[in-house]
Order: C-alpha cells, then structure tokens, then sequence
C-alpha cells in the first residue's frame, strides 16, 4: 500500500511538470477531454470503488481546487469530510490506551466483604471510614463496586434482614432476662419478687422474695443461680437487666462512639484517633465484638519485631 502511494504521488508529480512545459491551449484541451471522458465513465458506472491511496490522493489535490469546481468531482466534499471522520478515528483507535487506576488486592476486596458481611447496618461511606482507620484508603464508590460484583446488597437490603427478633432468636441460646415484681398483700405490705427467665426455653428460676431488695441480696441471688446452673452458667453471655446495666452499656458505647467510629464531619476519623496510621496488611485486621456483639472494632495487629540473635534457638544455629 504504502509503494503504491509513492508511485502515484510521482506520477502525479512527474505529470505536473510535464504541464508546465505545455502551452496554455493544449492544457485547457485535456482538461475538457478528461471532462468529457469522465463524464462518459459517470454514464457507465454508478459508484466506482476507491483504495485508500486513491483516497488520499484525491483529497490532497481537492484542496487546491475552487468551491466551484469541487462540486463536480468524482467525489463531492461530504464525501471527503467522511474519508477525514473515518482517518481521525483509525487514529484515536491505534492509539495506546493509558493505564487508569490500579486494580484493589485481593487482601483489600475481601477485608471489604469481610466488613459488609460482619456489619449489616453499614453502609458505603461507613466502611470507607473503617477502613480510612485501619491505613486503607479506598473510594466509596469503588466498595459500592466490589459489593456490587460480590452479590451484597446495599446497607438498607442487609440491615433488614437483621432485625431484633432476628438477634434474639440466634442469640436466645445465650440470653438470660431478669426482673422484679411486686405484690401487695393483704396486711398492706409490698413485697419484691427476684426471677429470672431462660429466653431459648423459658424456663423461670424464683430467686428470691423480700420486701426491702438491696444489691447484696441481689448480688447473692445472682450466686445461687449460677450454683443452679452448674454447668450450664457458661453458655449464657447476655443479661438484661435495669439502671446499673444501661449505664454500664451507654459507658461502653460512648467510648466506642469516641474512639471507634468514623465520622463524616471529622473526614471519617474518631474524635480520639491518632492521625498517624501507618496502612498495614489487611490480613492482620481482627475483630474485637463489644456490646455483646452488637458492635465491631476492627484492630490491626503491628508486624512482630525481629527476634534477637541470642533469642534465636540453639537448633537454627
């Protein structure tokens, strides 16, 4: 292709100056019987098919033409704006594509999933703090893309499939709920009754009857059950009970709040964090449940230092 472009440039050029040596009458006498002739091929011909050298010598030359006589060329000048279209985009397609931004690790996209999957009520801004905190920053719409390619679905979607009853039917096993009651008796005096309900099997346990209840009866009480239980007494983790619990629960959580999660206002950093955190495997995250579960903080685990020669065991040597 590229010879025979050549060759014809030439030809052309070697009959340009083979013009210059001609008078201006027989100059003008070819000109009317190339006219004419392709005129007659226009007859003949609907549509002649062009290669790409003729192409381009045509639309070198058509540029040294007048307006006028464009028009009444083998080809007209949509056509010629086409062959141009055409040229500009071959170009942009041989031309290299630029790397975008690197792929996230393997490490990375399954610390995502691993947050999405332990934390249903997150969402993608929330996991962009979590992870900001652990060293990892990574774009919330990038997690919305791993999610996506992962089959999670949104927070909304996750978060109603762990509701209340959801928690307590799974975690029924492990519950303990504890009250008082009172009843009045006939001699107009009050008595408090200490029980205790099994939430997997129902099973009530009376502890205790006083009319005066102070923590050390209640605290004597709570020994008595656990010397009921025996063996048991391990399986249960959570108790709901009154004032002394939800504060110990409210204390526990505003430390969380503070130090633990990320907030949008303070660009998804703790009030407390420090603001250096140096990025660290996402193999060494490990999940520390507090609440009983009900939250997660993500820690990560610092690199072991490197042991001493002397610590070294006698065997390595």
């Amino acid at each position: 292709m590229g010879l025979r472009l050549l060759y014809l440039i030439f030809c052309r050029l070697l009959g340009g100056l083979l013009v210059l040596g001609r008078s201006t009458a027989a100059n003008n006498a070819e000109i009317l019987v190339l006219r004419h002739e392709v005129a007659v091929l226009r007859r003949q011909v609907k549509r002649p098919r062009l290669s790409w050298a003729d192409r381009a010598v045509l639309s070198a030359l058509a540029r040294h033409l007048p307006p006028v006589l464009r028009r009444h060329r083998l080809v007209t000048p949509g056509t010629l704006l086409n062959w141009h279209r055409h040229l500009v985009r071959w170009k942009w397609r041989q031309a290299p594509i630029r790397p975008g931004r690197p792929p996230l690790p393997e490490e990375t996209v399954a610390l995502i999933q691993r947050l999405a999957r332990e934390n249903p009520t997150w969402g993608y801004v929330r996991i962009q703090g979590e992870l900001r905190r652990l060293g990892h920053r990574v774009a919330a719409a990038t997690i919305r893309r791993v999610l996506r390619r992962s089959g999670l679905p949104p927070a909304t979607q996750r978060a109603s499939q762990q509701t209340w009853r959801t928690f307590l039917r799974t975690q029924a096993h492990t519950l303990l709920a504890c009250d008082f009651m009172h009843v009045d008796t006939v001699f107009l005096r009050r008595l408090y009754v200490f029980f205790v309900m099994e939430i997997a099997t129902r099973r009530v346990h009376v502890l205790g009857v006083t009319a005066r209840p102070t923590g050390a009866w209640v605290t004597q009480l709570a020994r008595n059950l656990l010397m009921d239980l025996e063996e048991r007494a391990g399986c249960f983790r959570f108790l709901i009970t009154g004032e002394r619990h939800l504060r110990a629960v409210l204390t526990t959580y505003a430390k969380h709040y503070n130090a633990r999660r990320a907030h949008r206002s303070l660009n998804l950093r703790a009030p407390d964090d420090d603001p250096h955190i140096l990025p660290l495997p996402a193999a060494t995250v490990r999940r520390q449940q507090i609440l009983g579960g009900l939250l997660n903080e993500y820690h990560t685990l610092p690199p072991r230092p490197p042991r001493h020669p002397q610590e070294m065991p006698s065997s390595a040597a």
